[in-house]
């Protein structure tokens, strides 16, 4: 993969991810009200449900500013697929299949950047994330 369009790949899933918990952390009690009523009639039980919607906005942010910057970038990469994994899982279980694509599109960029981990253009990070 070229270098240019690796960083740009990057750069787009990092701020993905980072937007999607930076919007949910000023109003966590209302997306957390919101998850944990969407998934009343779902197999999961609420005391599962109930930490993972308050975790889950600082795990986006996180690990989107990690691949941003670079920063521990291989551990990133594989806790934001380790997170969109669990959000599928949640989707189906609550049949909200119109979430799922997205959540897909997410994994397949972080699975491409980690596959091409060494077209890595911030070099004065790669030492961190091997």
């Amino acid at each position: 993969m070229n270098k240019s369009a690796y960083l740009i790949t990057r750069i787009a899933i990092g701020t993905s991810l980072l937007g999607h918990g930076l919007v949910r952390l000023p109003k966590l009690n209302t997306f957390s009200n919101w998850m944990t009523g969407s998934f009343k009639a779902s197999l999961l039980p609420q005391v599962i449900v109930l930490p993972f919607s308050y975790v889950l906005p600082f795990a986006e942010f996180g690990i989107g500013l990690l691949i941003i910057t670079g920063l521990f970038y291989r551990q990133a990469l594989i806790a934001g697929a380790a997170v969109m994994t669990l959000l599928i899982f949640g989707s189906c279980l609550i049949e909200n299949w119109d979430a799922i694509p997205s959540q897909l599109i997410h994994i397949a960029f972080l699975a491409l950047l980690l596959q091409f981990l060494p077209d890595n253009t911030n070099t004065q990070h790669n030492h961190l994330s091997k």
